[in-house]
């Protein structure tokens, strides 16, 4: 059957779902359904580890009884009759939610573009070995490299199909490939372990997984014979891309209304005002073709434009669904995300955006200082804004990386952090969270 028979078939199924709640005595209605199929091949030493393959057609159901709101899910072949009626008792007798309502009908989406999600190759089981497998040896062909934690491969897609009770109705799918290696380089108690990995959306994007097994292993041989540095004041870290992403998501967490509303964001009282250094800017946009968190429209049929979140460091937008907007006295604007039977705020293809400068450039302008491509640890306060994390990297000696350091902590206060963030020109928009190599001065390292 195809991809577009299933997706009609799901959404009569939604319709019929939202008429018996309403046949019930819901007074308005939406049914989700969340899509999923996936296959992986996992492999170590040249055997296969694992295969995995799932599918699912998850179905939601939300119903609105005057203030009071309950959702219910099941799985197919679920009686629509039972589940709606089910539903509308729940919510009879939950509590009144002043905030909770659909999406209002003149926000929802009437039409939208073809962002290019889906990709319909099929790759099978054989292919995922061969990719795994390709990725670990040529990670094993590289001198220094003594070991392996596994590589793999993977294929799926996902999707969403939305009926609402007052008049939209919608679907679309998302295809994901991916590629991962990990090893082990050095001996004894002098080993140390790296990564790479790949994902996009079309399968002839993906990097090749030779070269995906070769810088896994450059990056962990670079890091044999480490060294601790002196506990010191004033550093200026700076953050390779790989981990600065990190640093992009701690920003967009602390500006998503959910957070705001419930007071446990150190940023909640700083919209309209400076967050970033003057010139940086934080975009957020759901509508880029081939993107890889792009959606035509969000969890509750409101199609999103892309926002300026922060603009020349000054923050102007929270990330908004339909009930946490109106908890904050606002208007959504499409990041809603439906996990489960609630609806949530996020991000979509989210991009700290980048400098003028090459990172070597950049690099060379510290002087002195660490250049981190690693963090480990859970050590950061969003309520605060405290972070303090272990990382490990290389020592920035005369504007150069010289020798890699482990076992020390890197620490701050995000507020602090984001206005002292110099970012160079080097940003990769393939992840749905995008940052370019930052530079963060005035943090504290704390080693031996």
């Amino acid at each position: 059957m195809s991809e577009t028979i299933e997706t009609a078939s799901l959404l009569a199924r939604a319709g019929e779902l939202i008429d018996r709640a309403r046949e019930a005595g819901a007074d308005a209605a939406d049914a989700v359904v969340v899509r999923g199929r996936s296959s992986s091949v996992s492999v170590r030493l040249g055997k296969v580890e694992g295969t995995e393959a799932s599918e699912s057609d998850d179905f939601s159901l939300r119903v609105f009884v005057g203030r009071r709101v309950a959702s219910v899910s099941a799985n197919p072949g679920f009686d629509l009759k039972v589940l709606a009626e089910r539903a509308v008792a729940m919510a009879k007798a939950s509590p009144e939610d002043p905030y909770a309502t659909l999406a209002a009908e003149a926000d929802l989406a009437k039409d939208w573009p073809d962002l290019q999600l889906y990709d319909p190759t099929e790759v099978s089981a054989d292919q995922l070995t061969e990719a795994a497998l390709a990725a670990e040896a040529a990670a094993l062909a590289v001198s220094g490299v003594t070991n392996s934690g596994g590589a793999g491969a993977s294929a799926g897609m996902g999707g969403l199909v939305l009926a609402t009770s007052h008049g939209f109705s919608g679907a679309y799918s998302a295809s994901r490939f991916g590629r991962s290696v990990s090893v082990i380089a050095g001996e004894g108690t002098k080993m140390e372990r790296d990564y790479d990995f790949d994902s996009a959306l079309y399968f002839a994007d993906l990097r090749a997984s030779e070269e995906i097994g070769r810088e896994a292993a450059a990056r962990a041989v670079r890091r044999l014979n480490p060294r601790q540095v002196p506990t010191a004041k004033n550093v200026t870290v700076v953050f390779d891309p790989r981990v600065a992403r990190g640093i992009a998501g701690h920003i967009a967490g602390a500006i998503n209304g959910a957070a705001v509303a419930r007071k446990t964001s150190f940023l909640r009282d700083r919209m309209g005002k400076q967050v970033l250094k003057a010139g940086l800017s934080v975009t957020d946009d759901p509508l880029i073709v081939r993107g890889p968190f792009s959606r035509p429209f969000d969890g509750e049929g409101v199609t999103g434009r892309r926002l300026a979140m922060i603009e020349d460091g000054v923050l102007q937008h929270w990330f908004l669904s339909t009930s946490t907007a109106n908890e904050l006295g606002l208007t959504t604007n499409g990041r809603g995300v439906r996990g489960g039977t609630s609806v949530t705020p996020a991000s979509t293809n989210l991009a700290l955006e980048p400098g003028d400068i090459p990172p070597e450039e950049l690099i060379r302008s510290v002087g002195n200082g660490f250049y981190v491509t690693e963090l480990i640890g859970q050590g950061v306060n969003m309520v605060t804004g405290e972070y303090s994390r272990g990382a490990s990297g290389y020592w920035i000696e005369n504007g150069e990386l010289t020798f890699p350091v482990s076992e020390v902590t890197v620490a701050s206060n995000l507020a602090d952090m984001f206005l002292r963030i110099t970012p160079a020109n080097d940003i990769d928009r393939s992840f749905g969270v995008a940052a370019p190599t930052l530079a963060v001065e005035g943090m504290t390292l704390a080693g031996k």
